[in-house]
């Protein structure tokens, strides 16, 4: 979807899926190269207008991983507010932050966490990037910022470190898309 915001100090809602793929003898985490940035990437995209976060991110792992999303687990704190009365609770982001991006505006960015135990079941959409790559923590980290933000080895940095260990993996399914 294109900017629905473009004017100089505009935000943009963008939300990110981190993957980490546990099947592996070492755990992997997913980025793709980015067709116009030209940098590796976790999967994600732009909010569109008809849908939640939540919503969003399932779009855009199918189109762009090649994952059925109920195929993945998203990463949960162990303490969570689990059910409200009169409203759809979403699942806790993994983090959240407002980046500028190369047009003079901002995307403010709702990042989750998931796992996978197999590689993608489908092919990723037509018209999206298909240089998919898997790499492991110490792999990730040889990497130098005209290769990936090192914001998003940060992220990775902080699942493999932290996340992994000390949050529960939950059936995506138990959240209302």
């Amino acid at each position: 979807m294109p900017h629905i915001h473009t004017q100089p100090g505009q935000h943009d809602l963008t939300v990110t899926a981190y993957i980490i793929r546990t099947d592996t003898p070492e755990p992997q985490a997913l980025v793709h190269m980015h067709r116009k940035l030209r940098r590796l990437l976790p999967v994600g995209g732009h909010v569109e207008l008809h849908e939640t976060p939540w919503q969003s991110v399932a779009h855009e792992i199918k189109e762009e991983s090649g994952y059925v999303f109920t195929d993945l687990r998203v990463l949960q704190p162990q303490i969570r507010l689990m059910n409200t009365r009169y409203v759809v609770q979403h699942p806790y982001a993994l983090s959240m932050n407002t980046h500028e991006v190369p047009e003079s505006h901002f995307h403010t960015d709702i990042q989750y966490g998931f796992t996978a135990k197999a590689a993608p079941t489908t092919s990723v959409q037509e018209g999206e990037s298909s240089d998919l790559r898997w790499m492991t923590q110490t792999e990730m980290n040889a990497l130098g910022s005209d290769l990936i933000f090192m914001s998003t080895v940060d992220v990775y940095n902080f699942m493999f470190d932290q996340v992994l260990q000390e949050w529960e993996e939950v059936p995506v399914g138990e959240f209302t898309l």
